[in-house]
């Protein structure tokens, strides 16, 4: 691919078959490169395209004007979400995780670190995300040689995790939401959850995305019907948990479930409650 501008050792611009400009990075690409060269694209890299001119500048002030170490340690930290934990995230987080990075670590060379007062929730629903969060502190210790309070990992999460959905969304709404939520069944069930449990996973993934339509308003047309009438038959509690859930989504966020997602809601139900311990 030619490089018709070096932005930095690991990054360039240059044009697609259909002529539109785009932004190529991995380490090293453009290493030793100058305008007008061919880079030979070999090992992990990604290409950057986007029809939205503000995004692009976005991504051109970030590659050409933060440090490549920054990049480097948001590059280590998608991969490592994507490929272990099976994620897919969003282009743009390059961009706001890079800046979120190079601004937190300049505030903690000043002495200045932020609690992040849903660290607790963000621990909790979002696991997977937090752990790569702790391995990103880890990525920056051995980097910068600097030490965060785990709040950070928190933070770094938030960004991986709106990276995942379709719009930006509130964490804290969502959070509060993904939690009522889960409250309500186990208080229904008088039982605690195994959160080790690959349902109790399963479930709060589907719980943050589902909590993304509630916020935002988002309907969709129900197309299972007849599958839900087995279900609801059939797993009766479960179904009556979802009933609570749906009159409390329709009093607090004026949303009504569906059928799709009273099905999906009562299979979640019935799979993460037959996983856990009830509460003596």
């Amino acid at each position: 691919m030619k490089i018709v501008k070096v932005l930095n050792n690991n990054a360039f611009l240059s044009y697609d078959e259909q002529g539109q400009e785009v932004i190529v990075m991995g380490i090293g690409v453009a290493f030793g490169k100058k305008n007008g060269q061919m880079a030979d694209l070999k090992g992990r890299y990604k290409i950057f395209s986007t029809s939205d001119s503000k995004i692009n500048e976005r991504f051109k002030a970030v590659f050409s004007d933060i440090s490549e170490e920054y990049l480097e340690i948001t590059e280590r930290i998608i991969f490592i979400l994507e490929k272990e934990y099976d994620k897919k995230i969003d282009d743009i987080v390059y961009v706001s995780l890079t800046e979120h990075i190079h601004g937190a670590i300049e505030r903690l060379k000043k002495g200045i670190e932020v609690k992040n007062p849903l660290l607790m929730d963000i621990r909790r629903l979002f696991k997977d995300e937090y752990e790569t969060g702790l391995m990103a502190l880890k990525e920056i210790e051995a980097v910068f040689g600097l030490t965060f309070i785990e709040d950070e990992a928190a933070y770094i999460a938030q960004h991986l995790v709106n990276g995942q959905l379709d719009q930006l969304v509130d964490i804290n709404d969502m959070s509060k939401l993904m939690q009522e939520i889960i409250n309500m069944i186990k208080y229904t069930f008088r039982m605690e959850f195994n959160e080790d449990s690959i349902y109790y996973h399963r479930f709060v993934t589907h719980l943050k995305f589902f909590a993304q339509r509630i916020i935002d308003g988002q309907v969709y047309v129900s197309e299972s019907d007849d599958i839900f009438e087995v279900f609801r038959n059939k797993y009766t509690a479960s179904y009556e948990c979802v009933v609570k859930i749906d009159h409390y989504l329709q009093k607090h966020y004026h949303y009504s479930l569906n059928t799709d997602e009273q099905l999906y809601l009562i299979l979640h139900i019935e799979k993460i409650t037959k996983n856990s311990q009830i509460q003596s």
